[in-house]
């Protein structure tokens, strides 16, 4: 028998680090806090005291995701402060399009060793999104499994909890043949389709290449933030006419939006009706992409739509424009 003595430090684990950490976040954090919550981070439970009273029949509201692999770009880039920010709005944007107003966040942060820093950046992220978002940062995980990512690299998971009035939650049952499809800007790339984007950009450049036509390096591109649509969404979920919202995530802009409609409706998208982004021309030209597949990964430029009555798009097009944002007519259900 040796007499090899093992600790949990010697085996890639800090206690301690993981200690400093939390104590490092504590103060970003509580600046997400609101009057509902109990506690601060650091407990065994996040503790959310929620007043339905308002309420007739109060239905929560949740979403779990991550942020795939654009965390390699991150990586690539060592820039950590904006994927917890990508993570927040877009768990926010899935709950919002149901109707529903968030509450509170909770977030996994996993790494093979804890570079304290990085993780500051990352949790710091998480604290500016829900401040944005009015969602409060209530607790979450910190992991360090050294046998499970290389030096370098974490995960992320986060999940959100909102509500809504039972009779206004919005489930695109009253769409009907005809209504049309309003498109509003995404920020790039938001969150999805990085396996084909990087496989494709970085065959051909590097991280701080700029090409002609971009306004920006690839890093920078690849790593703008993943919008938020809540304050536009709260805006115009109470138009009459407003129908039904799909968040473009993977899958495209068909792929989701088809997840709101009632059996026996389809979409008709008229594809040229708004400019794409270069960055989605770049990645189609370098990997010679099929227009198919450009579709069915990629938001092409189109981040939230709203499927509407044709009666309602000058409301919208009013609502929208206090928001600074421009609409586009994609087409209609059939």
């Amino acid at each position: 028998m040796s007499d090899k003595k093992f600790t949990y430090k010697d085996s890639g684990v800090d206690i301690k680090a993981g200690e400093d950490l939390v104590n490092s976040i504590k103060d970003v954090v509580k600046e997400t806090h609101n009057a509902n919550v109990l506690s601060n981070i650091g407990g065994f439970g996040g503790l959310f005291s929620a007043d339905f009273r308002e309420m007739k029949e109060p239905v929560l509201v949740s979403s779990v995701d991550g942020v795939g692999t654009k965390l390699i770009v991150a990586f690539k880039a060592g820039k950590y402060d904006t994927v917890g920010q990508d993570l927040v709005n877009h768990c926010v944007n899935d709950i919002a399009v149901c109707g529903a107003q968030p509450l509170f966040f909770l977030d996994y942060f996993s790494t093979g060793k804890l570079d304290q820093q990085i993780g500051f950046d990352v949790i710091k992220g998480f604290s500016i999104a829900c401040k944005e978002n009015g969602v409060a940062l209530i607790g979450g995980e910190t992991a360090e499994m050294p046998d499970i990512y290389k030096e370098g690299e974490f995960d992320l998971a986060g999940t959100v909890v909102g509500v809504v009035d039972r009779d206004q939650l919005i489930t695109g049952n009253n769409i009907k043949r005809g209504d049309k499809l309003i498109g509003f800007k995404s920020n790039g790339l938001h969150t999805n389709g990085y396996s084909l984007a990087r496989n494709v950009l970085f065959s051909r450049y590097e991280i701080n290449d700029q090409p002609d036509k971009l306004n920006q390096t690839i890093g920078e591109e690849l790593l703008s933030i993943h919008k938020s649509y809540l304050e536009l969404i709260t805006k115009l979920k109470i138009i009459n006419g407003v129908k039904g919202f799909s968040h473009i995530t993977g899958g495209g802009i068909e792929g989701n939006t088809k997840r709101i409609l009632p059996d026996g409706l389809n979409l008709s998208v008229h594809w040229n009706n708004w400019d794409r982004p270069e960055i989605f021309k770049l990645i189609q030209k370098t990997g010679n992409v099929p227009e198919d597949d450009m579709r069915a990964t990629f938001n092409l430029g189109i981040g939230l739509i709203t499927v509407c009555s044709e009666e309602s798009i000058k409301i919208i097009k009013e609502a929208a424009n206090q928001l600074d944002e421009e609409i586009f007519i994609l087409g209609e259900v059939v």
